[in-house]
């Protein structure tokens, strides 16, 4: 593969780091100190910035206003956003924008895309099952009634669920297929329940009963929604690399200037040997991005199906910046955990993207599996 990147692509980094050049890591109260969320909705300043740049309809075609990019452009962007801590759901409303034109009928796509590429509807996704550990889809059903579906399930740490327009929800058939239904938030039969991230944002539990939705609004073409979890998981590791980035250059601000016994600690081999590891996760975790990336973008074929690239990336994204944060904790010493200090906000969003969409163990279980399945000669 080639890891040059199109003058597009370069350009919506870009166009990103221009947007979010003024957005303040600390701009809402410190999760450590919020019982609660720290705030009641989203960035909506930001979110229309980022509308007006055309950053949120990045992935949609001419035909819907967009752009017509790719996974690899998507994931410029939201590496920039994670390194200023972007409270926005670019990520979920992108990603549900772009399974929705790969996958969705015509008249929910011209009713839906372009209104959502301009940011007049926010879309998220339901991607973690019941409990966090268990497959989403397995965690809603879908049952055919007369033209239309029935869905019943729960479906737990719905990312931007209070704030979101119509969440896209993966459930089980009773031939045991999978559809994904993009559910209104205020549709009969729907409830939330408040839950909360390390990262100190307001996440939901969405409860389904006996919630009637059209025909149009199911989208039942197979691999929709193992694509949007491909992305969804390759555009968590982009995040997870533009956090590692800026906590690591954070790091090495401060090594430099903290001094003692009459020098700076960046001289001292010991901290040069961690942040020496950790400048080695990133390169890791940044091969592994742009890999799962090609993969999902140009469909190329290899020796596992992409979701195995998909994987080894999560598990480098998830253990790589776990090791950055608390490196990056341990070496800056007490100053690290001052709460007037933004390296306790990094840690915290980076617990939230290791768990996010499973933990490292969850891929490698997976992992296991596609290599048992498809045995390398």
């Amino acid at each position: 593969m080639d890891f040059t990147f199109t003058e597009e692509q370069q350009a919506a980094a870009e166009a990103a780091r221009g947007v979010f050049a003024g957005v303040a890591p600390d701009a809402v109260p410190s999760p450590a100190l919020t019982p609660g969320a720290v705030a009641d909705t989203f960035d909506r300043p930001l979110w229309d910035r980022l509308a007006d740049a055309d950053l949120l309809s990045l992935l949609l075609t001419e035909e819907y206003g967009g752009a017509g990019l790719d996974a690899v452009a998507l994931c410029q962007v939201l590496r920039e956003s994670a390194k200023v801590l972007a409270r926005v759901p670019l990520l979920e409303s992108s990603a549900a924008m772009a399974a929705v034109q790969a996958y969705g009928g015509p008249e929910l796509k011209s009713d839906l895309l372009a209104r959502a590429g301009r940011g007049e509807l926010v879309l998220t996704v339901a991607a973690h099952g019941r409990t966090g550990h268990d497959p989403a889809e397995l965690a809603t059903t879908a049952r055919r009634d007369g033209s239309g579906w029935v869905l019943d399930g729960v479906q737990t740490a719905v990312a931007w669920a209070y704030d979101a327009d119509l969440v896209a929800v993966p459930a089980r058939t009773d031939a045991d297929l999978t559809v994904l239904a993009l559910v209104p938030r205020d549709t009969e039969g729907v409830s939330l329940a408040e839950q909360f991230s390390t990262s100190g944002e307001r996440l939901g539990e969405l409860r389904l009963e006996s919630v009637r939705l059209t025909a149009r609004d199911v989208i039942d073409t197979e691999g929709a929604w193992e694509w949007l979890r491909e992305l969804l998981a390759t555009g968590t590791c982009a995040l997870a690399l533009g956090l590692g980035e800026r906590v690591l250059g954070m790091t090495s601000e401060y090594a430099s200037k903290r001094e003692q016994f009459g020098h700076p600690i960046a001289t001292f081999q010991a901290v040069a040997v961690q942040s020496a590891d950790r400048y080695i996760d990133l390169r890791a975790m940044e091969a592994t991005l742009w890999q799962a990336a090609w993969r999902i973008t140009s469909g190329a074929s290899g020796a596992l199906p992409a979701s195995g690239d998909v994987a080894v990336a999560k598990i480098w994204a998830a253990e790589g910046v776990r090791r950055i944060v608390q490196t990056a904790q341990h070496l800056h010493g007490g100053f690290g955990a001052d709460v007037d200090y933004p390296l306790h906000r990094y840690h915290a969003w980076a617990k939230h993207l290791e768990l996010a969409l499973g933990p490292a163990a969850a891929h490698e279980e997976a992992l296991g599996d596609l290599l048992a399945a498809h045995p390398l000669g």
